[in-house]
């Protein structure tokens, strides 16, 4: 499965309403440690079909990131049903990534 890119449109449904767990990574193309994290997730993303990776451009979507309370990125949360079950802020590998799940 490829990444998603998520937007105030189309969140509730690629997100909130997806049944997959979904690794939710806030980002913006400037971050050098977002740039980093990119390559990882689409590994997981190729690899597992048990869950939905998607992400979020904090710079095009600002009121997503803030509801979340990002404050700092790459940000990723793990959301199942809905509901944040984990998160992580920072450049990690995918056995930490995986962790998370």
């Amino acid at each position: 499965m490829s990444i998603i890119h998520a937007n105030v449109e189309n969140f509730e449904n690629e997100v909130l309403k997806n049944e997959k767990k979904v690794i939710l990574d806030f980002y913006a193309d400037w971050c050098g440690p977002c740039r980093m994290l990119g390559p990882v997730l689409e590994k997981i993303a190729d690899e597992r079909d048990d869950v939905a990776v998607v992400k979020v451009n904090v710079d095009n979507d600002p009121a997503l990131a803030e509801a979340y309370g990002v404050t700092s990125i790459p940000a990723l949360f793990i959301i199942e049903k809905g509901e944040v079950v984990n998160q992580a802020v920072g450049f990690m590998p995918k056995d930490k990534i995986l962790a998370l799940l």
